[in-house]
């Protein structure tokens, strides 16, 4: 039955809670076609993953993604103080700058990765001024470094191909077969959630299950078996030598950009042709 909520809306007869959002609905249509449409410059980005491992018809399956140029808008949501409190206003704004109609849970974390780089790049430049410290001698530094000059990782993508969501590997001492699958954000929110409710009992324990919680999420079948309590389990009881094994290989195989560079400090021979680009406050807040 329609719930009538106004005898006398504007005059009119009876009118009900249906009625209401219809009248609402089409005036807020109205005024967003009147408004004026306004083109902003974009580019698209290569993904790391190249599409392969979404499923086929998947918006991000040509490997590729269109970003907007970051606007005052946008630097509104970085300077978001309720944004910056739930930790949630890097993933707003790349949500806002992405211009590819894709659900964001379902963006690989290999491809958000780069999105985060070339977002970067598109509204500040390629020059990321950051101060580091020496390992070693423990001077200061000011570098400068090329975001552009990030190159991909070399994989060997013969194991794989295009619309394959997950794939085997054998663990060596227990000879399990396992079903895998990379990473998406939407699976980062749920592994982080996760953690946040494990850190009430690690407060006891004093052991954090980070490693056995992530291999959860991206153990897909144990011999062909999909029970998540049974996967679970089996991600805390894991042979050590199976546990490392497997993380070799996932790194071999994880399409990724290289965002290391090389560091040699200048008042002392320390150097360090791998040191990994610290992210910090001045790469997306430049001059902060």
């Amino acid at each position: 039955m329609t719930k009538v909520v106004n005898d006398a809306f504007n005059g009119r007869a009876p009118i009900s809670d249906d009625e209401i959002k219809a009248m609402y609905l089409s005036q807020v249509e109205t005024e967003a076609a009147q408004s004026p449409k306004l083109d902003f410059p974009t580019e698209i980005i290569d993904l790391p993953s190249r599409g392969q491992f979404y499923p086929e018809g998947h918006p991000l399956a040509s490997g590729k993604i269109e970003l907007k140029y970051m606007t005052a808008r946008e630097e509104d949501i970085l300077s978001s103080a309720s944004l910056i409190k739930q930790g949630v206003v890097l993933d707003k704004l790349l949500q806002a700058l992405i211009v590819t109609k894709v659900k964001f849970d379902e963006i690989l974390l290999m491809d958000k990765n780069a999105i985060f780089v070339a977002a970067r790049v598109l509204a500040y430049g390629n020059d990321y001024g950051v101060e580091l410290e020496c390992p070693s001698c423990g001077v200061k530094h000011n570098e400068h470094i090329d975001l552009s000059s990030f190159e991909e990782k070399e994989v060997d993508w013969s194991g794989f191909k295009p619309g394959q969501t997950t794939f085997d590997f054998e663990l060596p001492v227990s000879k399990k077969k396992l079903a895998l699958k990379f990473l998406t954000q939407g699976d980062e929110k749920a592994i982080s959630e996760d953690l946040k409710a494990a850190k009430k009992v690690s407060k006891f324990t004093g052991v954090d299950p980070e490693l056995t919680t992530r291999l959860k999420y991206m153990i897909s079948a144990v011999d062909g078996d999909t029970d998540k309590i049974m996967i679970a389990e089996f991600a805390k009881n894991m042979l050590s030598r199976d546990s490392l094994a497997l993380r070799e290989y996932l790194k071999k195989v994880t399409p990724d950009i290289d965002t290391t560079f090389a560091f040699d400090c200048n008042s002392c021979d320390y150097e360090n042709l791998k040191m990994a680009v610290p992210i910090t406050v001045q790469f997306f807040w430049p001059g902060a």
